[in-house]
């Protein structure tokens, strides 16, 4: 299946198609990461606060269909496999961006994918948090939002930071993967040159990024929770 006769010819054009389409390919794969975990972020942490201090004996108690309703929307969304949910809302890619094709329209599925992710590891990160840390601030009389944003969320940092990097690695694997319907990046190149031609140095070169990238982001999330962890 693959082309695994390596001669001069061969190598002088999967160079050419390195140096041609490669640096735009890893932009656009960057690009695309970074922007979703971003928007996976803004819509997951609150998700995961509301996870922790909404329970029963929560700082913000909610009542307990809203807690239910929280966790089976969550549960559903990542129990769909990426690829049937990028699919399933090309309606809804449509309609914010216009096209169910491309580098941008492939935001809007990760970011689906993503936040319910970011929302349970945000819960995770908030439940390690000492709770005499938090009866004390209450005994301080501090308010629910208090307590959320001076207690709670400075406390976990560095596991949040943590879990963060887990999410933008998982990102990055999904973009490779939207690929498969015309997203852009280094999973564009990888199926169409390794897939669909055959061309298996194309596809060799572009896995290669892929893990480089994946290593540049947890070497780099690894050492910011170093950081911030107060224990260290």
């Amino acid at each position: 299946m693959f082309d695994l006769n390596i001669t001069e010819e061969t190598l002088l054009e999967a160079w050419e198609i390195i140096r041609t389409q490669f640096p735009l390919a890893i932009w656009e794969t960057v690009y695309v990461t970074l922007l979703s975990t971003a928007f996976a972020i803004v819509l997951g942490l609150p998700l995961g606060v509301l996870l922790v201090v909404g329970e029963k004996d929560g700082v913000l108690p909610l009542p307990g269909w809203v807690m239910k309703v929280l966790n089976v929307v969550i549960n559903l969304l990542r129990s769909v496999p990426f690829l049937i949910l990028m699919i399933l809302v090309f309606p809804l890619t449509r309609l914010i961006v216009g096209t169910v094709v491309g580098t941008a329209a492939s935001v809007v599925p990760l970011v689906i994918a993503a936040f319910p992710f970011v929302a349970r590891l945000a819960e995770s990160s908030l439940r390690e948090v000492n709770p005499n840390l938090v009866e004390m601030a209450q005994s301080m009389g501090a308010s629910p939002l208090q307590i959320i944003v001076k207690v709670m969320i400075p406390e976990s940092v560095p596991s949040l930071i943590s879990n963060a990097t887990i999410a933008i690695t998982t990102i990055l694997g999904y973009s490779a993967m939207s690929g498969i319907i015309g997203g852009g990046g280094l999973g564009k190149i990888a199926i169409n040159y390794g897939y669909y031609r055959y061309k298996y140095l194309i596809m060799l070169a572009a896995v290669i990024l892929l893990i480089l990238l994946v290593q540049i982001f947890q070497s780099v999330g690894t050492r910011l929770a170093a950081k911030t962890d107060k224990r260290s």
